[in-house]
C-alpha cells in the first residue's frame, strides 16, 4: 500500500508537499495522532490557528448545530444571525466605532484592508516593512518582504509599495543606548517621505504588531506609538495585520491592546474560528462607510458554520483561555530562559504571550539555520512538533495552544533540552 505522502505526491504539486513521512489521522487538545501510530505534542497549532487546541468541544458543537440549520446562503445576498452576531461581537471587542467585513483567509483580509485604505483615501501608495509576511495573493506577495522566494517569478508586482525597516533589536545594524530603540527606526520615515514618496500619497502603513514569518519580532512599544503618530500627522491609515497575533495569541485578545495602539483598519483570521476558514476586515466606521456597494465582495466570506464556530471560540477565549495563554506564556518563557542558560547558541528569546521566538546563532553571531533545523527534527523524534521562521530560518517558534497545561509545557521543555543536546552533538 502506498503511504499518504506517496499518494499526495501523485496528485499534488511539489509546493503542497513536505518532508514528513507520516500524515495526521486525528487530533485532540494539544496533541496530534499520526497515521503511523505516533502521538505528537503540537506546538505549531496549525500555524497559530488552533488557539483553543484541536476539536475544542463547544466550538465543534456550535459548528454541528449550524450545519443542521444552514451551511451557506451568501452574505452578498442575505443577512443571517451568525454573521451579524459575530460582527457585533468583534465591534464590541474593539470598543465600538468599527464595522466588519468577512472573508475566508488571512490573505483575503489583508488584501481587503489595503483595498479599503486605498478606496477611502484615494491615495495610491502603501508602506510595508522588511521582514513582513502578509499572504500569497499577488497583492499580498507584493507586500511581503521576508523571503525573496515568495516573490520569485511573480515580478512585476503591484506598484507603489515601499518598504521600511522593522525594529528587530537583536543583531540590529543601528546603535542603541541602554536597550532603547535606535533613532534610525524613527527617522527613516522622514527619509522615505523626502526621497521616495510624498506622505500625502500614502494610503496606509501596513504592519504586523509582532512579525510572524520574519522571526517573531516584537517591536518596542514606543516605536509602534510613533508609527501611529506619523499616520495621524499625514492622514495615513494604520493597518494592523493581526492574522497571526489575534485572538489571544499575545496575551490579550489582540496585539493592539498589548501595544496600547489602536489601528484604523485591522485584518484578522487564523484563530478567529479555531480551525474553520474565516477572516475579517475590521475598520473604523467612517472609513468602512466609504466602501460603497460593489467596491469589494466575495461569495464564501462569513460562512454561517465558520461564524458560529467563531462565536463559540470567542466565548471560550473570554471565558479563560486568553488568561491561561498569558499565564502559560510567562511560565514557558521562564523555562526557556533556563535552557538558554545551558546553550549559548540561543542568541535571543523574545515574544508576547504564547507567541515566542528563539533565535539560534553561531559563535560569531551569524544565523545558524542548520542547527535550527536539527533542533526541530530532534524534537520531532521525541514527540514535540515545532516550526521555524525568520528571514534566515534560524528562529524556533513556539505556538502552543492557549489551553495548554503546565504539565504539557514541562514535557515540551524536557524534550527541547534533549533535542538541543542531540543537535549539538551532530554539529
Amino acid at each position: 500500500m502506498p503511504t499518504l505522502k506517496e499518494r499526495s505526491a501523485a496528485v499534488m504539486p511539489p509546493m503542497a508537499l513536505h518532508d514528513l513521512p507520516f500524515g495526521i489521522d486525528h487530533a485532540q487538545g494539544s496533541w496530534l495522532y499520526t497515521d503511523d501510530g505516533r502521538k505528537l505534542l503540537d506546538f505549531g497549532s496549525g500555524i497559530a490557528v488552533n488557539n483553543l487546541g484541536h476539536n475544542y468541544p463547544s466550538v465543534v458543537e456550535a459548528a454541528k448545530a449550524q450545519l443542521d440549520k444552514m451551511t451557506h446562503c451568501c452574505h452578498n445576498l442575505f443577512h443571517y444571525e451568525a454573521e451579524t452576531a459575530l460582527a457585533e461581537r468583534l465591534v464590541g471587542l474593539m470598543g465600538g466605532g468599527y464595522k466588519v467585513y468577512f472573508s475566508n483567509s488571512g490573505a483575503e483580509a489583508v488584501e481587503g484592508a489595503v483595498k479599503l485604505a486605498k478606496y477611502a483615501t484615494g491615495r495610491p501608495a502603501v508602506i510595508a516593512f522588511k521582514g513582513s509576511f502578509h499572504g500569497r495573493t499577488l497583492l499580498c506577495t507584493s507586500l511581503t518582504a521576508s523571503n525573496a522566494g515568495y516573490r520569485k517569478h511573480y515580478e512585476g508586482l503591484v506598484p507603489s509599495i515601499y518598504f521600511a525597516e522593522y525594529p528587530k533589536l537583536f543583531g540590529s545594524p543601528y546603535p542603541g543606548e541602554g536597550g532603547a530603540c535606535p533613532k534610525a527606526y524613527f527617522t527613516q520615515f522622514d527619509d522615505i517621505f523626502k526621497r521616495l514618496v510624498d506622505p500625502y500619497s500614502v494610503a496606509a502603513i501596513l504592519m504586523e504588531p509582532v512579525q510572524g514569518e520574519g522571526g517573531y519580532v516584537v517591536p518596542p512599544r514606543e516605536w509602534v506609538q510613533y508609527v501611529r503618530e506619523i499616520c495621524d500627522k499625514y492622514g495615513i491609515m494604520l493597518i494592523f495585520d493581526e492574522v497571526q497575533t489575534g485572538f489571544g495569541r499575545t496575551g490579550n485578545m489582540f496585539a493592539w491592546q498589548t501595544h496600547g495602539v489602536k489601528p484604523d483598519i485591522m485584518s484578522c483570521a487564523k484563530g478567529i474560528a479555531n480551525g474553520l476558514p474565516l477572516s475579517a476586515v475590521v475598520g473604523r466606521s467612517e472609513i468602512m462607510d466609504k466602501w460603497v456597494a460593489g467596491a469589494h465582495g466575495g461569495t464564501f466570506g462569513g460562512n454561517p458554520v465558520s461564524c458560529a464556530a467563531a462565536l463559540a471560540t470567542i466565548d471560550a477565549l473570554e471565558g479563560g483561555a486568553v488568561e491561561n495563554g498569558a499565564k502559560m506564556g510567562r511560565y514557558f518563557m521562564e523555562g526557556l530562559k533556563k535552557i538558554q542558560g545551558k546553550y549559548p547558541v540561543i542568541g535571543d528569546l523574545r515574544g508576547l504571550g504564547l507567541m515566542i521566538g528563539m533565535e539560534l546563532v553561531q559563535p560569531d553571531g551569524a544565523p545558524d539555520r542548520a542547527l535550527t533545523a536539527k533542533v526541530c527534527a530532534c524534537a520531532l523524534d521525541h514527540g514535540l512538533y515545532l516550526l521555524s521562521c525568520g528571514c534566515d530560518k534560524n528562529v524556533v517558534r513556539f505556538i502552543a495552544p492557549l489551553t495548554v497545561s503546565g504539565e504539557e509545557i514541562d514535557t515540551a521543555l524536557e524534550i527541547l533540552d534533549v533535542a538541543f543536546a542531540e543537535a549539538m552533538k551532530k554539529k
